[in-house]
C-alpha cells in the first residue's frame, strides 16, 4: 500500500509546471521521494529539473528505485528511455547551472537491469549499449563547455564498448582538459573490437575499480592477448570475469614448449590468483581439455559462478572439479556440451552431490542425455534443493522421460524455472545430436503443444503451478546482443569478406 506522502507525490509531479515551480519549497529530504513518484509516472521534464537542482551530495540511481525506498515497488528493469535521457540530460544541467559551489558529488547511475518486455508506459528501452553513449556524448559536450573550475562529479557506470562507441568512450574515459564529470567504470563489456583498443579502453577506464568485466562474442582474443590483458592492466577488484570464445587458444606464432607445459596457461592462472575478490569465471568454447587444475587450482577464492560449457573436458578435469574446494561453493554451473552421463558419470555425481547445498543455477545443454540416463539424472538432483533453475535444451529425451523427470522436480522446494528441449518425438525419425539450427527448428508443433500442456499438467497436479516452464529455441533473451545486433551482423559481415579477400589471394599466388 502507498504512504499518503507518496500519492502526493505522485499527484505535484504529475503537474510538471506546478511541481518545477515548486521545488525552491521543497525539503530537500523529499527530493528521492519525487524522483521516484516521477520516474514511475514516467515524468522525464520533472525528473531533469530535479537533477539539475538535485540538493543532496549523493545520487544512487539503484538505491531510489530498489524496493527500499518508498514505496517498495522495485523499479530497477524498467530501462525507459525518457527517463534515463532526463537523468543524464539533469546531471549536465546541473553541472551548467549557473551560482555557487555543487553540493553533487556522486552520481551513481548502475543497477539498471534490462529485461525482454519494458513495464515502463512508453515502452521505449535504453540498454546498456545507448547508456554508454549517451553518457559518453554528454561528458565531451561538457568538456567543451568553459566552466568555471570545480571539484568534478564522480559518475559511477556499466559501460558497453564496441566499435561503433569506441572513440567517443575513449575521449569521455581520457579527458585532454578538466572534465566537470569524470566517469568510474564498476561494471565492462566489450565486443565487436580488436585487442589493442580494448586494452586502451580498459587502461582508461579505470580497471583498479573494475568489479566485472565481460569480453564477449566478436573480441578475438588468444592465450598471449588474455596473458597481456590481466598482466599489463590489473583486476585488484575484479569479481567476475568472462572471457570470448578460444581465448586460451596458443598465439598463432607460438611453438611447443620440449617438456609439454604451457607457460601462457601458468601465467594466466598466477594472474587470476591475485585476484582475491573473483568469485565468477567463464571461459565457454575455450579447449582447456587437462587444464583444468593448472588454471582453477590457484585461485585464492571458492568460485560462485563457473562456466565450462563446451570446453572439452576430460576425466582429470572433472575429477579435479568433482572434488576441489569451489565444488561446495558454487551456485552457478554451466557444463553444456559434455557427455556427461555416458563419460563422467561417478564424478558428475560427486559434483552435484559435493554443489547440493549452494547451487541454484545449472544449465546442462547438449550433453547428450537420454532417456537411460533419466534414472542417473533424478538421483544427482535430489539432493539440490537449492536449485532455482534447470537449463537441458539440446538433449534426446522422449515425452515419457520428460515426464518422469517433472515428476521428480516437483521435490526441488525452490525450483522456478525450467527450460526444457523439444520431446525426441516431435522430430522425423532418425534426428541425429546435436542439431544445428535449421535442423532444431522443423518439429511437429501440435504434437510438442500437447506434451508441454502435459508437462505442465504434472507439475499442476503435485500443487508446483510456481515452476514455470519453456523452450526457447534458440537461447534465452540478451538484452546486449539485442540492442546491438546490426552492429555485430556488420561486423560479422566484414570478417566473412575479408576471410574470402585473404583466400583469394593465397589461391592466387598458389
Amino acid at each position: 500500500m502507498r504512504s499518503l506522502r507518496f500519492i502526493s507525490a505522485e499527484a505535484l509531479v504529475s503537474h510538471p509546471q506546478v511541481a518545477k515551480q515548486s521545488l525552491d519549497g521543497v525539503a530537500h529530504n523529499l527530493y528521492p521521494l519525487l524522483f521516484k513518484a516521477s520516474y514511475l509516472l514516467e515524468q522525464a521534464e520533472v525528473i531533469r529539473t530535479l537533477l539539475e537542482r538535485w540538493p543532496l551530495e549523493e545520487f544512487w540511481l539503484s538505491a531510489l528505485l530498489g524496493p527500499r525506498s518508498e514505496p517498495p515497488e522495485d523499479l530497477r528493469d524498467r530501462a525507459c528511455r525518457a527517463c534515463l535521457e532526463a537523468c543524464v540530460q539533469g546531471l549536465a544541467d546541473h553541472v551548467l547551472r549557473a551560482g555557487g559551489p555543487r553540493r553533487l558529488r556522486v552520481a551513481d547511475l548502475t543497477g539498471i537491469r534490462d529485461v525482454q518486455v519494458q513495464q515502463c508506459p512508453c515502452g521505449r528501452a535504453l540498454g546498456r549499449w545507448g547508456r554508454t553513449e549517451l553518457l559518453a556524448r554528454t561528458c565531451c559536450r561538457l568538456q567543451a563547455e568553459p566552466l568555471v573550475a570545480q571539484r568534478p562529479i564522480q559518475v559511477l557506470a556499466d559501460l558497453f564498448v564496441t566499435e561503433g562507441n569506441f572513440k567517443v568512450v575513449v575521449q569521455a574515459l581520457g579527458p585532454s582538459g578538466p572534465a566537470p564529470l569524470r566517469v568510474h567504470c564498476l561494471s565492462f563489456r566489450a565486443d565487436s573490437l580488436g585487442p589493442s583498443q580494448l586494452l586502451h579502453v580498459l587502461r582508461l577506464a579505470g580497471p583498479g575499480e573494475l568489479r566485472r568485466l565481460e569480453v564477449v562474442h566478436n573480441v578475438r582474443l588468444h592465450a598471449g592477448h588474455v596473458q597481456q590483458l590481466l598482466a599489463q592492466v590489473g583486476f585488484p577488484q575484479l569479481a567476475s570475469l568472462t572471457l570470448p570464445a578460444k581465448a586460451f587458444d596458443a598465439p598463432p606464432t607460438s611453438t611447443p614448449t620440449p617438456d609439454g607445459e604451457d607457460p601462457l596457461l601458468t601465467s594466466i592462472a598466477w594472474e587470476l590468483s591475485q585476484m582475491t575478490q573473483l568469485t565468477e569465471l567463464s571461459v565457454a568454447f575455450s579447449t582447456l581439455t587437462g587444464k583444468i587444475r593448472k588454471l582453477l587450482g590457484p585461485l585464492r577464492t571458492p568460485l560462485r559462478v563457473l562456466d565450462l560449457a563446451n570446453c572439452s573436458l576430460n576425466h582429470a578435469d572433472m575429477a579435479f572439479l568433482a572434488d576441489c574446494a569451489h565444488s561446495m561453493c558454487l551456485e552457478v554451473l554451466d557444463l553444456s556440451g559434455h557427455s556427461l552421463f555416458s563419460l563422467f558419470p561417478s564424478t558428475f555425481f560427486r559434483l552435484l552431490g559435493r554443489a547440493a547445498q549452494t547451487l541454484r543455477i545449472l544449465t546442462l545443454e547438449e550433453c547428450s542425455i537420454e532417456d537411460s540416463h533419466m534414472s542417473m539424472l533424478i538421483l544427482a538432483l535430489s539432493p539440490c534443493h537449492e536449485l532455482c533453475e534447470l537449463r537441458f535444451l539440446g538433449n534426446p529425451l522422449s515425452a515419457r522421460a520428460l515426464r518422469r523427470l517433472f515428476t521428480a522436480l516437483c521435490e526441488l522446494p525452490k525450483l522456478r524455472c525450467v527450460e526444457f528441449p523439444v520431446p525426441k518425438d516431435c522430430y522425423p525419425e532418425g534426428t541425429t545430436y546435436p542439431q544445428d539450427e535449421l535442423a532444431m527448428s522443423k518439429f511437429d508443433q501440435q504434437k510438442y503443444n500437447v506434451i508441454a500442456e502435459d508437462l505442465r499438467a504434472v507439475l499442476l497436479r503435485a500443487g508446483r503451478g510456481d515452476i514455470q516452464v519453456c523452450t526457447p529455441l534458440f537461447g534465452s533473451f540478451d538484452p546486449d546482443i539485442q540492442e546491438t545486433s546490426n552492429e555485430l551482423g556488420a561486423f560479422l559481415l566484414q570478417a566473412f569478406k575479408t576471410a574470402l579477400e585473404n583466400f583469394s589471394r593465397a589461391l592466387e599466388q598458389m
